[in-house]
């Protein structure tokens, strides 16, 4: 009974619609960086490398031949090439992720700025701001009584 009653509250508090959420975004997010990395980035690359794919570099260590029986033997070899295009796409895809997450947390930043006035405050945020502007004064307040019975 344990197991369901902690999956419960799991789903109630909204940790599973988050960790949707999460997943989805995360799905289309792939088919953007998917293209910004084969159609934007890689084409310039190939260009630099005067046409040259480099998924098909590799070294060779058995060529393919056909046996006396008539089967045919593939070769072995080591596709390196794969790989360094693999890594490619790994640091283009960390700097567009590093981006994204600047440019959040740059918004978030800017939107929890009390100070800022293009971005309107939300109203819990004004009010904890105007209780502490409230007990400053009060503080004073207190102060000053206090000094003035000395």
């Amino acid at each position: 009974m344990g197991l369901i009653q902690e999956f419960k509250n799991f789903a109630v508090k909204g940790n599973m619609v988050d960790i949707a959420i999460g997943v989805i975004i995360g799905a289309a997010f792939q088919s953007v960086v998917d293209v910004i990395v084969k159609k934007i980035m890689m084409p310039p690359l190939s260009l630099l490398t005067d046409g040259v794919r480099l998924a098909n570099k590799k070294i060779v260590l058995k060529d393919a031949y056909i046996a006396v029986d008539g089967t045919a033997v593939e070769e072995i070899a080591i596709g390196y090439g794969e790989l360094i295009e693999v890594l490619i796409d790994f640091f283009i895809i960390a700097i567009v992720v590093f981006i994204v997450v600047k440019l959040m947390n740059s918004l978030k930043r800017q939107s929890e700025d009390d100070q800022n006035p293009a971005v309107e405050t939300p109203k819990n945020i004004q009010l904890l701001s105007r209780m502490e502007t409230l007990l400053e004064e009060q503080n004073q307040l207190l102060r000053n009584q206090q000094k003035s019975k000395k």
